[in-house]
């Protein structure tokens, strides 16, 4: 609108914050015009209405009105750009892989996964990573090294033993929890020895998400937002607000969550679902792994929900599906970069007068890759005339590569 200080002034960037700093300006302006047009010239009463319907606590307002604050009261950087908060992104796996090369030497290369892909587009934020390189690194100076190293990249490293990955990552994580949030239920080959060695992978569970809290811990400043992810992360909530009750802490689960009867199965349900509560707000890709989640908590904890998520004696854990996207922009500026050009040519070229099926997926055990395939050669069987007319480009990254399960898919 005319005048309006947010389509003027220079320093507003045109970014989404810009945009909804804009559209937040233009629907109050909107708003209190409406409010006179139908109801006389009563400004004061126009502006009390609208200042009733934003208020509350909307997390969208709340941010708007920091960034507000921050271009008013000027919270610049040395080099006169605005500051951005910052995000404290923590993941079980930084977005690079390391590989040693010498005693003081690392290589870093941008690892696969739908998180690495899904952050690439978070720009609002000033965003550093915190989580395991994927290496065994004992000695002091190849942890100097690599913490240099990934200094670079805005990434901080959590130092996990041979024996913590074991019994966290490979154990806890890929052998009980995974396979109960896809409804594989809990091993069942030997009952005996999995109850034995159960305990000891929960122990080496907790263990090492303390020790990711700590990380955090070390590099966290006032004001920070810290966002945990994935179940192998569960108990991080608990751990940082023990630490600190006025850490913004979210989480957020990047498989589905099962209903409340399967996750009653697990042992240790009841440990999980209050650590996960102790974050401030709880994420899920859709409405019915949010439901999952409230139900468990009012089944097993006997706790109340409500539309907004899980109250326990006053405090609120708001819950809330959140789909998970990607950074378009950078998929459509690759279409312009030479060598994918002209990889593109050479696919048209070798599949020309056919129809292309594309399949991208993660070599996993849950994605029916081979099951795929199958559903294929049978189509072709049945019908004889598609035969050499259609042809099915499946495209398989294989990021559990410490999973038998899904590495038996490649043989």
């Amino acid at each position: 609108m005319p005048g309006n200080k947010f389509n003027e002034d220079p320093q507003i960037p045109s970014t989404r914050l810009g945009r909804l700093l804009r559209e937040r300006e233009l629907r109050r302006s909107n708003r209190v015009t409406s409010f006179l047009d139908g109801n006389g010239n009563d400004g004061n009463r126009g502006a009390e209405i609208y200042d009733h319907e934003i208020s509350g606590n909307s997390y969208i307002e709340q941010y708007l009105e920091g960034a507000v604050q921050a271009l008013n009261e000027g919270w610049e950087r040395h080099d006169g750009k605005i500051a951005k908060q910052r995000l404290l992104v923590v993941a079980n796996r930084l977005p690079v892989s390391a590989v040693r090369r010498s005693e003081e030497t690392w290589s870093l290369e941008i690892s696969a996964g739908g998180l690495v892909s899904a952050l690439l587009g978070v720009k609002e934020f000033e965003a550093q990573w915190i989580g395991w390189a994927g290496v065994n690194v004992p000695d002091e100076a190849g942890q100097k090294a690599l913490t240099k190293a990934l200094a670079e990249k805005r990434c901080i490293p959590v130092f996990l033993d041979e024996d913590i990955v074991h019994q966290y990552y490979n154990g806890y994580c890929n052998n009980i929890l995974w396979p109960l949030f896809h409804y594989l239920g809990l091993p069942q080959e030997d009952r005996l020895a999995t109850t034995r060695s159960f305990q000891s992978q929960f122990n080496a569970y907790k263990k090492a998400n303390q020790m990711f809290a700590d990380v955090v811990n070390k590099h966290y400043e006032d004001g920070d937002v810290v966002w945990c992810h994935d179940y192998h992360l569960m108990f991080l909530p608990k751990c940082l607000k023990e630490c600190n009750s006025k850490m913004k802490v979210g989480w957020f689960l990047h498989t589905p969550f099962p209903s409340s009867e399967i996750h009653r199965t697990l042992p240790s349900r009841t440990e999980l679902l209050r650590a996960v509560l102790a974050a401030d707000l709880v994420g899920f890709h859709t409405y019915d792994y949010a439901r999952h989640f409230v139900s468990a908590c009012t089944r097993i904890l006997g706790l109340e929900g409500t539309p907004e998520g899980v109250e326990d004696q006053g405090r609120l854990t708001r819950v809330a599906a959140f789909p998970i996207g990607i950074d378009s922009e950078r998929f459509i500026r690759a279409l312009e970069v030479p060598e994918v050009q002209e990889h593109m040519k050479e696919l048209k070229e070798r599949f020309a007068g056919r129809k292309v099926m594309l399949g991208v997926d993660r070599l996993d055990m849950i994605k029916g890759i081979p099951q795929k395939i199958l559903a294929f050669e049978k189509f072709l069987e049945e019908n004889p005339y598609w035969r050499d007319k259609v042809v099915l480009l499946q495209i398989a990254v294989p990021t559990r590569t410490d999973v038998p399960e899904c590495m038996s898919l490649i043989c």
